[in-house]
């Protein structure tokens, strides 16, 4: 580069573990950007109070201490590297790195030092280990000598790692000298008052500043009591409970949901919150439109003056998404987005689409996408690496899918979304935002210009013929020559019915050139025979069944079995309840699928859910099935009734 230095595999270290990205030091300072997108480090060179570097296992740590007292930390460095950095770093920010050493005789006898809210443990003049103190959640004081720091547990950290650090103790006996007390006051209260004033634990306890009761989440689905406390949120349900730390928040989404009157609330976390192989790196949360919440904030004026000055007030009165919104921003600090210039032709903010069978809304932002609400998928514009407009049933297959057309989004990663059933009226105010945004569209065929994709998505299936119709219709009308081809098909299927299922000879498409001519020579004489006598092919058919009884085929008890109409109804499938249940919703959402194509996607809505999501059908099937084996079981106790047709 010509401005600065970049580097493609740099670790942010954190307690929700270590997250690769690319790291950019410039003369103006600082920037890591997780790799696949999410979070963002962004470090001004006016915000840089020191720098540092430590050697770790397989490679250098640069430490960034900023004049806030945060430290943020960059793993993954070369020792070239070390070298290189030190000297850039040097000249354009005047800032020289010193070097750590870290102590490795693992003694834990030393000392404490605190500088901003980090708390250091120094063996022997080098440090042994640093924590934050900003995720500390409480402190205790055992006895008159022993301080325990419990920090933060939520449901966010260590989704990338299997541990995490719950609990340290330090022993501070009287005749310490850094934290000088008396009789009354140890030192152990001493360096425990320090503590509480870096660290951010609130007074309050567990009183929640807000809490929001029954709000419906689509993801993770369910109703919840959201508390929203002083460094963290808590989704309290029926069958889950998750904490997630403020600094989890990436950004807050307020969407509106096009001409209905629900709004979606969407947290961004990274990393993601986890229920069991499951994560979840967007919380969607769902709020009537028009509903009124009135909200006081359990906080002090000392609290509001200071630390929330200008980003909370007292207390809050408005539409409930709103007052939500903007009580966790102020807590969180994190910036919200709302829909931006785009309208749909119905004026709303989004376009009905479905992805991986999941009807939805795509709702195109200033900086990217977002479909929701289920599953949440974020795209960013930067992510993209071009956009691909295809028109849907483009076979002709069916006139109704001509309606619609197919939004396909490739990222750079290689990675494919599309977007289906998009209404064709759609388009032109799609694509005219898409092309304002300078995002790149491949068209339906090469050398195509937008106008020609727009006329293609346009086109009317009623001037256009299908094949497939086109044939019913001449078998309809009793075309001589649709009906040879009719009588033909026909005496096809009675071949395959004689051979019990498997492909003949003569219907392979690869067969020799003699049985070709024996087909040619077979039809004509076959119309002759149909022509002359009526009656031969019923002879034939006597015949047939004549060697399917001597050879014992199966299909001849197939067609002979006739049902008995006092039979009980056979058990049905939790996936059949299911169906009965959510067929009817995919038809209307989706008035362009096959039925064939409704059944897969049933099939793979079903596979997507979880096992308490199929508890009601499943305990539908068990009844229906203990209902089964009870009628059976009568059945077969009553008298034997071969049907009306029985002598």
């Amino acid at each position: 580069m010509a401005d600065g230095h970049q580097f493609s595999n740099i670790l942010l270290v954190g307690r929700g573990g270590t997250n690769p990205g690319q790291l950019r030091i410039y003369a103006g300072g600082i920037v890591w950007k997780k790799q696949g997108g999410g979070k963002v480090v962004e470090v001004g060179k006016t915000d840089i109070s020191s720098l540092s570097w430590t050697r770790v296992p397989r490679g250098y740590q640069l430490g960034v201490k900023l004049n806030a007292g945060l430290n943020v930390k960059f793993t993954g460095f070369r020792e070239q590297d070390v070298s290189n950095l030190t000297n850039y770093m040097k000249n354009t920010m005047g800032i020289t790195p010193e070097e750590k050493n870290l102590s490795l005789s693992g003694r834990n006898w030393g000392e404490v030092n605190i500088d901003g809210n980090m708390l250091s443990f120094i063996v022997g003049m080098q440090q042994a280990f640093e924590v934050s103190l900003a995720d500390v959640s409480q402190t205790q004081l055992q006895g008159r000598n022993d301080v325990a720091l419990e920090f933060h547990v939520d449901d966010t950290t260590g989704a990338n790692e299997k541990d995490s650090l719950i609990e340290l103790s330090f022993h501070i006996p009287n005749t310490n000298t850094s934290f000088t007390g008396d009789e009354a006051r140890p030192p152990a209260q001493i360096f425990r008052d320090k503590i509480m004033a870096m660290a951010d634990v609130g007074t309050s306890g567990d009183e929640p500043i807000a809490s929001f009761e029954d709000v419906a989440i689509l993801t993770p689905r369910g109703r919840y009591i959201v508390d929203l406390h002083i460094s963290f949120m808590r989704l309290q349900g029926q069958a889950n409970d998750f904490k997630i730390q403020y600094s989890s928040i990436l950004r807050l989404f307020l969407l509106p949901k096009s001409n209905q009157p629900h709004t979606f609330v969407v947290i961004s976390l990274d990393p993601p919150i986890r229920k069991g192989q499951t994560f979840y790196p967007h919380i969607v949360l769902q709020f009537a439109t028009e509903e009124v919440a009135e909200c006081t904030l359990s906080m002090t004026e000392e609290q509001l003056n200071t630390k929330y000055k200008d980003k909370l007030e007292p207390a809050y009165k408005g539409l409930s998404h709103e007052v939500f919104t903007l009580i966790l921003r102020g807590l969180s600090g994190s910036k919200v987005t709302r829909p931006g210039k785009f309208r749909s032709c119905q004026d709303g903010y989004a376009v009905r689409s479905s992805l991986k069978a999941e009807d939805g809304l795509l709702y195109p932002l200033e900086k990217g996408f977002f479909f929701l609400p289920k599953p949440p998928t974020l795209i960013l514009h930067d992510e993209i690496d071009y956009l691909e407009f295809e028109r849907h049933g483009a076979g002709g297959t069916s006139s109704i899918s001509s309606h619609y057309f197919d939004l396909i989004v490739r990222l750079k990663s290689e990675q494919e979304h599309q977007f289906r059933n998009i209404q064709r009226n759609e388009y032109h105010n799609l694509f005219n935002f898409i092309n304002s945004k300078g995002l790149k569209i491949i068209n339906l065929g090469e050398g195509q210009t937008a106008g020609a994709v727009a006329a293609a998505l346009q086109d009317s299936d009623d001037e256009a013929v299908d094949p497939h119709l086109e044939r019913i219709k001449n078998l309809r009308d009793g075309g001589a020559g649709g009906e040879d081809d009719s009588d033909e098909e026909d005496e096809d299927f009675v071949a395959d019915k004689d051979d019990a299922g498997s492909p003949t000879d003569e219907s392979d498409e690869e067969g020799s050139d003699a049985s070709k001519s024996a087909d040619e020579q077979e039809k004509p004489s076959k119309k002759e025979v149909k022509k002359k006598d009526t009656a031969a092919p019923k002879a034939t058919g006597a015949k047939k069944k004549k060697k399917d009884d001597e050879e014992g085929g199966g299909k001849k008890r197939k067609q002979q079995k006739k049902k008995d109409p006092n039979a009980p109804k056979r058990a049905m499938s939790g996936f059949m309840f299911f169906s009965q249940v959510e067929r009817e919703n995919v038809k209307k959402g989706n008035p362009g699928l096959s039925f064939t194509d409704i059944g897969r996607a049933l099939g793979e809505r079903w596979k997507k859910m979880s096992a308490e999501e199929k508890e009601p059908y499943e305990s539908k099937a068990r009844a229906d099935q203990k209902r089964y084996k009870e009628a059976m079981a009568d059945y077969r106790g009553a008298p034997a009734n071969n049907g009306p047709d029985s002598d």
